[in-house]
């Protein structure tokens, strides 16, 4: 081989062939393996990479196109006793590949040890000198290459996230053609951008499309990883997504679409560990090309778990930075997408705080990753980090989840009410957590791919995840949900009324609430999961009649009954309103002062009596009801009138300081097309529903 230009990694095509450049600081030898069809076989051809310029090792070979699936063995020691596990017999993914081809066989010759089954059973010690190839994917030359982007670059204080997979959100939509239900393709569809823009959707969140594999453990209980939470390669497009054999060209043009209709594109990105999984794992990519250098360790060179998943990438290390950096940057300059929500986003670093990461300083001083959308989920199995990361991110805020399913579902029955306080800081925007930053800070949800549905939670007390054959042993035990008295479906009616009121309530809530709004899939038509509060797994053989039996809500329904009409107007109508209301008033926090002009507060509180709430009120730990206040602009305001309460209330609107009309465009406890707007007057009497939410449009003309 040729020497190639060492400053980028990867595969590289140029006009006569391409550049190939790998890391590792601790190789002894690296060899490239070309795989070409002869006679309806793949022979594997090998190129020595002697050419080295520090840890990089790279070479050039002329004739090399697109399309070409190659690989990687690397030559070094094994020591397992110190975190080294080279061996040169299991054929390795590019980490800097953007395609792979082939299917992962769950066979003992896929791991680096001496394995004796699927699932890794064996001496840790000793190593297998099984040759891997054709049992692993291999990567693929592609050349697609930084592309101009129209951005619709919606700020963040009009943003409103949804959040989906790829295949759960078309799968069943029937206006799209067969072959492009649930891939890449429909996501772009004219369907899926209308229903997202009739919810008032700016940002689709998509569940990692990386591609990613089943842990072996997983794929034993005869189950696959929907959810797709485990990377084989960080920057290459998950191929099952693609309805054709070019996927990273579907996704470009679905990436298109969305922005032509005003919508962005946030990637759920896993760069805190990788498929490998812990030292008994597989050996597919980092593991064999510098095991010691790509995970985090401890003296003994066992893995440093804070993910969860058996291995913590080192992402604080240099090499470790630029290749999740240069990954972000293929993402948005080729796919073209306009940010992105990293998972475990504490286990990305090893210092006391964000503040001091390599990784999150490198994202803040490039000129192009700065000025995207950034969101942390802050937390790992170790760290709790919640209001702890530096501009320009966001996080996912799990308070704010937990205060609006505590006021909605709590009952002090059941022993957990804790009046207001913390429900009335949440739809201001928690400022108590972001106070430094800005309420946009606040990613607010009540429901995301982890954990209940909005319908789940108001229907199930305890969580039923027998599918994922783990003896319903996985998923979190506290959901902070309420069943209204019955587990489960239910033909009561007087249960299944209450459990609709509630869904609005809580839908207006999130949609009314200072911050930014993200919406789980199916939420708006009152998708179940059948209890499950861990869905990521489905059989290895899926078929659509034993979908009840597995997680049945995989996939978004567009086949709705009256109930889930009326859910989806509901959030139709909460869009228009926060859009019409809010949106310009939702980037600073909220003051709570006077103004002495129109004597009125841009924020405020009032109680049962129509008056602003005392100190006792919000020290009353059983106080069910509050009404909130916002001051939209000098001529309208909104009122929430909010009854969590086992019984109708009455509430007393505010006096002519506030307004001098107000008129109920938004009633929980009423179906959305046959309302009629009820029209009040300062002071009067309110009757709200149990269990159910108000929003009242004030309007003066002083």
């Amino acid at each position: 081989m040729l020497p190639a230009d060492p400053r980028t990694l990867g595969a590289s095509v140029t006009d006569g062939g391409t550049n190939f450049a790998i890391w590792s600081n601790a190789a002894d030898a690296v060899e490239l393996c070309l795989f070409n069809e002869v006679n309806g076989a793949l022979v594997e051809t090998r190129f020595a990479m002697s050419h080295r310029n520090g840890p990089i090792w790279h070479g050039y070979l002329a004739g090399v196109r697109s399309g070409q699936k190659y690989g990687y063995r690397v030559y070094g020691p094994w020591q397992p006793e110190h975190g080294v596990r080279f061996n040169a017999a299991k054929l390795l993914i590019d980490p800097y590949a953007h395609a792979l081809d082939g299917e992962l066989h769950y066979v003992p010759e896929i791991y680096g040890h001496s394995a004796t089954d699927a699932i890794g059973s064996g001496d840790l010690t000793i190593r297998d000198d099984r040759d891997s190839a054709g049992k692993v994917p291999y990567s693929v030359v592609t050349d697609h290459r930084a592309r101009d982007i129209k951005r619709p670059l919606v700020p963040w204080a009009k943003t409103v996230i949804y959040e989906a997979h790829v295949q759960g959100l078309t799968a069943k939509n029937t206006a799209i053609p067969e072959n492009e239900r649930g891939t890449y393709k429909g996501l772009g569809h004219a369907s899926t951008i209308a229903h997202l823009k009739s919810i008032g959707i700016t940002a689709l969140e998509l569940l990692p499309i990386a591609a990613s594999m089943t842990e072996p453990a997983i794929y034993a209980r005869g189950r696959k990883n929907h959810w797709g939470y485990n990377s084989l390669a960080f920057s290459a497009p998950h191929a099952t997504y693609g309805a054709t054999n070019d996927p990273i060209s579907e996704l470009q043009w679905s990436v298109d679409q969305l922005h032509d209709a005003g919508i962005e594109v946030i990637l759920d990105v896993v760069y805190n560990h990788t498929a490998e999984g812990g030292v008994g794992g597989p050996t597919l990519s980092y593991k064999g090309i510098d095991n010691k250098a790509y995970y985090r360790q401890d003296s003994d060179g066992n893995y440093v778990d804070v993910s969860g998943c058996g291995n913590t990438f080192a992402a604080s290390n240099p090499h470790a930075v630029r290749q999740i950096i240069d990954s972000l940057r293929w993402w948005v300059e080729v796919i073209g997408v306009d940010g992105f929500r990293f998972d475990l986003t504490t286990a990305l670093y090893t210092s006391n705080s964000a503040f001091n990461s390599s990784l999150m300083s490198a994202i803040e001083s490039d000129s192009v990753l700065r000025n995207l959308k950034m969101i942390a989920e802050p937390w790992d199995i170790s760290r709790y980090a919640l209001g702890d990361f530096p501009h320009p991110w966001r996080e996912w805020n799990d308070a704010y989840r937990d205060s609006v399913r505590q006021f909605w579902l709590s009952d002090l029955e059941r022993g957990y009410g804790e009046g207001v306080s913390d429900i009335a800081s949440s739809i201001s925007g928690s400022s108590s957590i972001f106070y430094y930053r800005g309420p946009t800070s606040s990613i607010n949800f009540i429901a995301a791919h982890d954990g209940f549905t909005i319908h789940d939670m108001v229907s199930y007390n305890n969580k039923r995840n027998e599918a994922n054959a783990e003896n319903n042993a996985d998923g979190s035990e506290t959901n902070r949900s309420w069943n209204v008295g019955i587990e489960g479906e239910t033909d009561d009616l007087g249960v299944d009324t209450i459990r609709h009121w509630l869904k609005k309530s809580m839908l207006a809530t999130l949609m009314l609430s200072s911050g930014v709004p993200m919406i789980n899939m199916g939420d708006e038509v009152s998708r179940s999961q059948n209890g499950s509060n861990n869905a990521y797994s489905l059989p290895l053989e899926f078929d659509e009649e034993s979908e009840s039996t597995f997680n049945g809500g995989w996939a978004l329904s567009w086949d709705l009954n009256e109930n889930q009409k009326d859910i989806l107007a509901s959030v139709q109508e909460l869009a228009k309103i926060r859009q019409t209301y809010l949106a310009d008033v939702a980037s600073e926090f909220f003051t709570g002062i006077v103004d002495q002009g129109t004597k009125r507060k841009d924020i405020a509180w009032f109680s049962l009596g129509g008056h602003e709430m005392s100190d006792d009120h919000w020290q009353d730990g059983e106080k069910r009801s509050i009404t909130v206040f916002v001051e939209a602009d000098p001529k309208r305001g909104l009122l929430l009138l909010m009854n969590s309460s086992n019984s109708q209330t009455e509430f007393t609107l505010p006096d002519n300081t506030w307004g001098e009309a107000f008129r109920c465009i938004f009633n929980a406890s009423k179906d959305i097309a046959s309302y009629e707007p009820v029209i009040a007057a300062p002071q009067a009497k309110i009757a709200v529903a149990q269990h159910s939410a108000q929003v009242w449009l004030v309007t003066r003309t002083r």
